[in-house]
């Protein structure tokens, strides 16, 4: 995944996959150095919602997408 530093939720550093459409293409961004945590942002827009998952159930949703890709 590529690094994007931008300011905002706590000064994360948000970053997308190496898949995504660097036009800003349908695609998310995730904060993943906060403690405990999760933060996903749609990442066509840097100051949308935030949605924030506990670390354990996002590694959960992560496993099950590289091992099915319909989860």
């Amino acid at each position: 995944m590529e690094s994007v530093s931008r300011p905002g939720f706590g000064g994360a550093v948000w970053r997308r996959s190496s898949y995504s459409n660097q036009e800003g293409g349908n695609c998310v961004e995730v904060a993943d150095g906060l403690p405990g945590v999760v933060a996903v942002r749609d990442s066509k827009v840097s100051g949308s919602p935030v949605v924030v998952v506990p670390a354990g159930s996002w590694r959960v949703f992560v496993g099950g997408v590289r091992v099915d890709r319909r989860f």
